[in-house]
């Protein structure tokens, strides 16, 4: 018989002691269960004790955690938090080193658990603390375990970080400027400084002045993983509180540091494994890096701006100066008007008289002219290659290079997150990020060469645009989803990923949708397989019975028992597709010739079939009589209609349920078969 909901079985240990094995009523309350356990021991003054876990973080039993005691749990007779935060608060004041270093060591251990750091808050155990760091006395490990301490107590959310001394934060800035001290303080001090700027824009400002970026990136220059860590988490926390102009100034100056290049040989490809703290922190700071650019994307273009216009124009000259700027001299101011706006037409611009309107959109506002720009710019080839291919196009056949580059700025955007804050569910490109400066910009040009190949692969017109960028979004996501390591990585396997591979893919996706690629199913296809070619095989047979009109080639008649039949031969095998024909005749002939070879006379009874349809079913049929399988095209498509249509039938209650790849375990058998109805009893 099962305990009660409300019993547990545990075992309760004590130093010097044999353990208890109770069951513990959980309506019974805490102190009465501790004067029984203390009873049971001969140990008076039971309220100067606690139940504790024996194993893990050794959290203290409350009347508010006791329903997390589980069956089996093991616990320990120790002393209770406010009698043991008693006596470190007085340990850690203590003149003794080693007892002070003890004391210290175990309040650090202690002060994870919310109950015995409430009990030391409040005897004002944290102003302790202050004056220990405060006064500097202390070093190595006994320093290292205060600064433990005052983590994991502040952890707890009873005292405001804001309430920290000037010179607290002081001191334990100097432990993270200073070289020649032990790097698990300087850990314990960037993740006391990590929690404190978040908190305050104050603090913030503290920290930032204090300490600087020059700093944090010697620590990540160490070769000490966690150093490193504590330092990404410090530079991640600035960033995060920083305001735009404040992030854009301080992600400027890490550029120029080179912190790109430093991160991705350093970090990401050492030959330390990347944890996953440091994987969060460096998608964080792509995220955060990546969202400068949001500013130009949310600005749409100002048509007044002379700075913007001449832009535009850098896109008109770069790919037309051969045709117009030689002779743009001898033309009037109407006719120079006039040649720009076709050229414009030709860059693909909705609005060739005016592009600036093309622009106006936000997003992606001024992002779009930036990534045309620098495409222009720095793949100058490229560049020209594209509008001058697509400007010699039929117009209904021109991929627009603005529209195209307009709409992919859009899509990058969406992809990349930009805009958004950091989720943990967005895709992490690092590796990709920062092994690349100008890592959108590189990526624009690499996606919009992309549009214009898949544009030529489906042969899209203009009314064709919204599916063409559609299939490059889905290149490019699922290209991602790979998670390349380079941009050259991506720009292999993207442009590989062409859209009949595309189409593939979906059709492979809409059958597993299906769940006609389940294994199951594909188990039960294989089962039904041979019975549904075996009614195909009939049907065959029942064609041949009912017989075809062919075409007369030879005026002899013949008839051949159908046990006289040796080979069946097909095409150019046959004898009468051999004589001289026209070639497109000769290929008609080809495609629906076939002969019966029998073993009694040395000939052959020649066909041509009227059409392909029933050059099918008749070798078929006659592959059947003879006993070999059948192999025209039209017997797999009469297969994969049957099959279809019989496991729709047969999973037709299975509709909207997940079939599994495995059978579901077999139970074990029951213990005893007593839940058997006994009929014996029955009544006569």
């Amino acid at each position: 018989m099962p305990p009660p909901k409300d019993v547990v079985k545990i075992a309760i240990q004590m130093v010097g002691a044999i353990p208890q094995l109770i069951e513990l009523q959980q309506t019974k309350p805490l102190a009465s269960v501790l004067k029984d356990v203390c009873d049971a021991w001969s140990l008076p003054n039971a309220e100067r004790y606690a139940l504790q876990y024996a194993d893990g973080r050794q959290t203290y039993i409350t009347e508010s955690n006791r329903r997390d005691i589980k069956n089996g749990s093991i616990l320990r007779l120790t002393t209770s938090p406010d009698q043991e935060a008693e006596q470190l608060y007085v340990g850690i004041q203590s003149k003794n080193v080693d007892v002070k270093t003890d004391s210290l060591k175990k309040l650090a251990s202690l002060s994870q658990d919310i109950t015995f750091a409430q009990e030391f808050i409040s005897r004002n155990g944290l102003k302790q603390i202050y004056s220990i760091v405060e006064e500097g006395n202390d070093a190595g490990e006994m320093l290292a375990h205060t600064l433990k301490a005052f983590t994991e107590l502040m952890e707890h959310d009873f005292v405001s970080w804001e309430n920290l001394s000037t010179v607290f934060i002081k001191k334990i800035v100097s432990y993270v400027n200073m070289n020649a001290v032990d790097a698990s303080i300087q850990q314990l001090s960037l993740s006391i400084l990590e929690n404190m700027v978040p908190t305050s824009r104050l603090l913030f400002e503290v920290v930032k002045k204090e300490v600087t970026l020059d700093r944090l990136l010697t620590h990540l220059q160490v070769t000490n993983a966690q150093l490193q860590l504590k330092a990404m988490a410090l530079l991640i926390a600035l960033l995060l509180s920083a305001t735009d102009a404040e992030r854009r100034d301080m992600l400027e100056y890490l550029r120029e540091k080179n912190i790109r290049q430093f991160i991705h040989k350093n970090i990401i490809h050492s030959s330390e494994p990347l944890g996953d703290e440091m994987a969060h922190y460096l998608y964080v700071l792509q995220s955060v890096s990546l969202n400068l650019c949001e500013h130009r994307m949310k600005m749409a273009m100002d048509p007044y701006s002379q700075e913007q216009r001449d832009l535009l124009q850098s896109l008109r000259q770069t790919a037309f100066e051969s045709e117009s700027e030689a002779s743009a001299g001898t033309f009037s101011t109407e006719r120079r008007r006039s040649l720009c706006a076709k050229e414009f037409r030709k860059l693909g611009f909705m609005n060739n008289s005016n592009p600036a309107e093309d622009l106006r959109r936000a997003p992606p506002g001024l992002l779009a002219l930036d990534n045309m720009v620098y495409f222009s710019r720095n793949t100058p080839n490229a560049y020209s290659r594209f509008v001058l291919e697509n400007s010699s196009r039929e117009d209904k056949h021109e991929c627009p290079f603005a529209r195209s580059s307009i709409q992919l700025t859009l899509i990058l955007c969406e992809i990349l997150h930009i805009g958004e804050p950091c989720s943990e569910t967005a895709q992490a490109f690092y590796p990709m990020f920062f092994g690349q400066d100008h890592f959108f910009e590189e990526l624009f040009c690499i996606c919009i060469q992309l549009v214009n190949k898949t544009w030529k692969e489906m042969r899209a017109t203009q009314e064709d645009f919204d599916k063409v960028m559609q299939v490059v979004r889905e290149q490019i996501t699922r290209t991602l989803s790979l998670k390349p390591t380079s941009l050259e990585l991506f720009k292999t396997r993207v442009n590989a990923l062409n859209y009949s591979e595309i189409l593939k893919l979906r059709q492979t996706e809409r059958l597993h949708q299906e769940e006609t690629l389940a294994v199951p199913v594909l188990e039960l296809r294989e089962k039904l397989k041979p019975e549904l070619l075996e009614l195909i095989r009939q049907q065959r047979l029942l064609h041949l019975c009912e017989g075809t009109l062919f075409r007369k080639i030879s005026s002899r008649r013949r008839q051949v028992p159908v046990a006289d039949m040796k080979m069946l031969l097909v095409g150019k095998e046959c004898p009468h597709t051999k004589e001289k024909s026209s070639g497109k005749q000769n290929k008609d002939v080809l495609e629906l010739a076939f002969s019966i070879v029998h073993d009694v006379e040395e000939y052959c009874l020649n066909f041509i079939a009227p059409t392909r349809y029933e050059f099918c079913l008749w070798t078929d049929g006659l592959n059947v009589l003879l006993g070999k399988e059948m192999t025209s095209e039209r017997t797999q498509t009469d297969l994969d209609v049957l099959l279809s249509m019989e496991l729709k039938l047969r999973l037709l209650d299975l509709e909207n349920i997940s079939i599994p790849d495995d059978p579901p375990p077999i139970p074990k058998p029951p213990s005893n078969l007593n839940f058997c109805y006994d009929f014996s009893h029955v009544e006569q």
